[in-house]
């Protein structure tokens, strides 16, 4: 089961979208921090020319500049945008969480149905290949009978007929078992060359006790269901983008600060201008300082933050509708899973009660058989009934076994965890 946890697409998708939305959350975090932004410039050379009219001449000049600033910018109020972008992001996150663990109760679910399948089959097999070892008996049984005259020949024909149909049945069994396993065995996700040892539990190890009430398994989902919690969670995400959309309906105020400084330092002045001091203590000398309080406010926007609301109302009332929805499937699919484990249950029972009466019954013709007093249709038809019998009572078992691992599932109630994987699989 863990190794499909693992490994399964749909439970590493939603891993990442999990991942993706905590990184949101800092995002929303980061956005109360103040903004820094820094920017430097260094020119080692910077020659320039100019021409003087009065003595006609063509002077150039040499230098060097440095400018550095740094300022930081703090947003102290944008109509609760930041806040309801925090809140959104969280409950977004919260949302991922659910769906991921609705994600692997899925996973589990169908694993277990596919285990349940392998086993099943692997019963239908044992009763194919017993009822087959049953009708090589009787036809030795037969062909001795027939050569002392107890029996016609045309019994010993049909009883050999008889075998060759179990021998049929069996290859059928297997191929059954076969492709289940194959089934499970894509559903682990695991290397088609590695070898799964499917542990030996029988129906009676794994048969449920007796389902609580209906109204009861309801409360239980609606509080135990995390897809439900996640659609709540995802609505809650909606109203909160509807307030992130009213935001930009109010000014912004920004608060800045400032630092820079800048020289210049020349290496060569034709012009006779004075010697600028060194470029280090240019940098160090001039620095300048500035804070404001900076306001922004949008007084008409072509209607944009308008239709911002109403898109983010619609969103809104998207996700209130599906958690109402998903609310109404819950309550039936409960209602549905508990009414399905009562009639498997009751299925059983008369499973069991048919198979009793079909033991006797062959048990009975078999004697009779075996003197000669019974033909063979009469001694195949109690045959063909026990086997019948086997299988449906085989069948009901690991029906009341699935039926209560789909009642598990519908309730939200699901005992499985992923664990770490090792290199080779193995299921005992």
């Amino acid at each position: 089961m863990a190794i499909a946890i693992e490994r399964a697409a749909s439970a590493e998708n939603a891993r990442n979208k999990l991942k993706l939305s905590g990184v949101e959350v800092l995002k929303s975090y980061g956005q109360f921090l103040p903004t820094v932004t820094t920017r430097a410039t260094y020119t080692p050379v910077n020659v320039s020319r100019s021409y003087s009219a009065a003595s006609e001449q063509t002077f150039r000049t040499d230098s060097e500049t440095a400018s550095l600033s740094v300022s930081a910018a703090l947003n102290i109020f944008n109509g609760f945008g930041d806040y309801a972008s925090l809140r959104q992001a969280l409950e977004g996150r919260e949302a991922g969480r659910m769906s991921l663990e609705r994600a692997l109760q899925t996973i589990a679910y169908d694993v277990t149905e596919a285990y349940y399948q392998v086993l099943l089959d692997r019963e239908l097999l044992k009763i194919a290949e017993e009822n087959l070892e049953t009708s090589r008996n009787r036809l030795t049984l037969t062909r001795r009978q027939y050569e002392i005259g107890l029996k016609p020949v045309t019994e010993f024909y049909q009883q050999q007929a008889d075998t060759a149909q179990a021998e049929l049945e069996v290859i059928r069994a297997e191929q059954r078992l076969f492709g289940s396993r194959i089934g499970l065995q894509k559903r682990l996700r695991i290397d088609p060359g590695t070898e799964v040892l499917i542990a030996s539990v029988t129906a009676e190890d794994i048969l449920p006790a007796s389902p609580a009430a209906t109204e009861a398994l309801v409360d239980v989902a609606l509080s135990s269901r995390p897809d439900l919690a996640g659609a709540a969670r995802s609505s809650k995400a909606a109203e909160w983008g509807v307030v992130l959309a009213r935001s930009t309906r109010w000014p912004s105020l920004d608060l800045q600060f400032t630092a820079s400084t800048d020289g210049v330092n020349f290496y060569r002045d034709y012009s006779g201008t004075a010697v600028y001091p060194p470029l280090r203590e240019q940098l160090e000398d001039g620095i300048d300082y500035s804070l404001g309080l900076n306001m922004n406010w949008t007084l008409f926007d072509g209607f944009l933050t308008r239709y911002g609301v109403e898109q983010a109302k619609v969103a809104q009332l998207r996700t209130l509708l599906a958690e109402r929805d998903l609310r109404d499937d819950v309550v039936l699919d409960v209602r549905l899973a508990a009414g399905s484990l009562k009639a498997a249950i009751t299925q059983l029972a008369t499973a069991e009660e048919g198979l009793k009466s079909a033991l006797k019954a062959y048990a009975s013709v078999m004697k009779k058989f075996e003197l000669g007093a019974a033909g063979f249709i009469e001694a195949q038809n109690a045959s063909a009934s026990l086997v019948a019998a086997r299988s449906e009572k085989t069948q009901a078992a690991y029906n009341v076994a699935l039926q209560k691992s789909a009642l598990d599932y519908a309730t939200g109630r699901s005992p499985y965890q992923p664990k770490p994987s090792s290199g080779h699989v193995e299921t005992e």
